[in-house]
């Protein structure tokens, strides 16, 4: 198989800067918006549920155009289409932050998403291509300080820019980082011969609008089953029926149309498959612990959201030391180990945070932040390297961008299923504790008769209808803790179960 790297006129270390610098910017923006999301509620005039179309617009958007990558990138050439994503990621951007009511606000980020969605592809493509399997290790582990750091580095930008300055300026900041993107990419970026623009190609518009139908209405289950009581609700019902009918007419039209809107042949090479089942699940676990420990910080713990983002940090340094040390050791070490090493990692970090409890002080959250955040590492960016290392340069766009479609979803789908699990193993403990709140059970009496005449001021009836009160709240503040902690086990273990799946990986060649 050929994977030798075509000449270039331009040095591929220099080439790799604007799509670092464009995902950087795409990435930071889909989280940096979540702090700021109350705020913009507010400006909005728009209740908390309705303000989650702010969020779910531009994951459905840039959900949707992510298949359509390659097939754009025929149309236009991959650099003017690469281009014409970050410009209009950056107007959109403007517009986000001019917008003064809740459609024009949900429109804009529609609009961004289809901006953004066609950036991490693109980028992932040209590194893919722009480096020889020996070189291909460091480029991707420069390239993952932005995509983790992204993430984690979020929350907190978007906080102190909200409590210092306004909200708009979350979308302002992208002005000047989009501006240089695309002053670099007109001047760095080259195109494959086999990714000029093309003539007569056609259009999958079965494929395309099914894909839309199908990712709409999933995000949608995804972002309002939880609170709807998922299959209780009739219109969840429906709708997610109507997400599982449109997916399979998606893939029917993908495998019987000659011009379809994906290559879905790509999953026959083996380890591309593994690795986007490793990919995933890893993905789907690291979007549910960015959801889960703020909101355990924040609602358990009383922190600040701008501290919780403090505390997280941490987990981008273990990711930085991480990407370091593959990146100094790619040609030394098969990536199969560093994926196992970070697999494993994440499984132990999700243990420890499954020893939380009430009295926890932030430094005590700081050693399996950091031992998450090294996986995340050794994980994620290795992984990526290994999974397209048999494919053919021609394939590189194609895979990359299915490969973002199906860890775009991954994350939301890993976000929405946290939310649930703490829901559901909260009320089970809370069902196993309630026994307890009895009679019969001598340690509950002794705390209720302590608390009665602790309120000596009230009358008896007061005093133990306010005893019993308290050790009710008690008892749901334990039962959430409780949902907590086997949120992060259940995650944990996920991990330690996928390590097997290395072990069908052809070997790694270093040529």
């Amino acid at each position: 198989m050929e994977n030798s790297v075509p000449t270039k006129t331009i040095n591929p270390w220099l080439m790799i800067i604007p799509p670092i610098l464009a995902s950087f910017m795409c990435i930071l923006d889909t989280t940096i918006g979540n702090v700021a999301l109350p705020h913009m509620a507010g400006a909005l005039s728009a209740t908390r549920d309705e303000s989650m179309w702010i969020l779910t617009g531009y994951l459905v958007a840039s959900g949707v155009i992510m298949p359509a990558v390659d097939w754009l990138s025929k149309i236009f050439g991959r650099k003017l289409y690469f281009i014409i994503s970050i410009s209009v990621f950056v107007l959109a951007s403007i517009l986000c932050g001019m917008a003064k009511s809740l459609s024009f606000m949900v429109f804009a980020r529609v609009l961004q998403g289809l901006g953004g969605g066609g950036i991490v592809p693109i980028a992932n493509a040209i590194i893919f291509e722009g480096f020889a399997p020996k070189e291909r290790g460091r480029a991707l582990s420069i390239f993952g300080i932005g995509v983790v750091l992204a993430p984690i580095i979020g929350p907190v930008i978007g906080g102190w820019i909200t409590d210092n300055w306004t909200w708009p300026w979350i979308f302002f900041i992208n002005i000047p980082f989009g501006i240089l993107s695309v002053f670099l990419a007109f001047n760095l970026i080259e195109d494959p011969p086999f990714l000029k623009r093309a003539e007569k190609i056609t259009i999958d518009v079965k494929g395309f609008c099914f894909l839309t139908i199908w990712l709409a209405s999933f995000q949608i289950v995804l972002d309002k089953g939880n609170n709807a009581g998922w299959f209780d609700s009739a219109w969840i019902c429906w709708t997610f029926a109507i997400s599982v009918i449109s997916c399979i007419l998606f893939f029917y039209f993908q495998f019987t149309t000659k011009d379809s809107l994906l290559d879905l042949s790509v999953f026959k090479d083996k380890n591309y498959t593994i690795g986007i089942i490793i990919q995933v699940i890893g993905q789907a676990v690291l979007y549910s612990s960015l959801a889960i420990l703020p909101q355990f910080l924040q609602n358990m713990l009383g922190y600040s959201a701008y501290l919780s983002g403090v505390t997280i940090m941490t987990r981008g340094m273990g990711s930085v030391i991480a990407l370091i040390i593959t990146g100094t050791c790619s040609n030394l070490i098969d990536n199969r180990i560093f994926t196992g090493l970070g697999l494993l990692m994440m499984g132990i970090s999700g243990i420890l945070f499954g020893n939380l409890n009430m009295q926890i002080s932030p430094d005590s959250i700081l050693l399996p932040n950091v031992i998450l955040g090294v996986g995340v590492g050794f994980t994620l960016i290795p992984i990526m390297s290994v999974t397209i290392m048999t494919l053919q340069k021609t394939q590189m766009t194609n895979a990359s961008a299915i490969q973002n479609l199906l860890k775009n979803v991954a994350g939301a789908v890993g976000t929405s299923l946290v939310s649930t699990l703490v829901t559901r193993y909260s009320q089970i403990h809370q069902y196993m504790l309630v026994g307890n709140l009895t009679s019969l059970n001598p340690n509950y009496t002794n705390r209720l008769n302590h608390l009665i005449s602790a309120f000596s001021g009230y009358s008896q009836d007061a005093a133990q209808k306010m005893a019993e009160g308290y050790l009710y709240k008690e008892l749901v503040t334990q039962s959430t803790l409780f949902g907590y902690i086997d949120a992060f086990r259940v995650f944990g273990i996920v991990c330690f179960f996928i390590i097997p799946l290395l072990f069908l990986f052809r070997k790694q060649s270093k040529t």
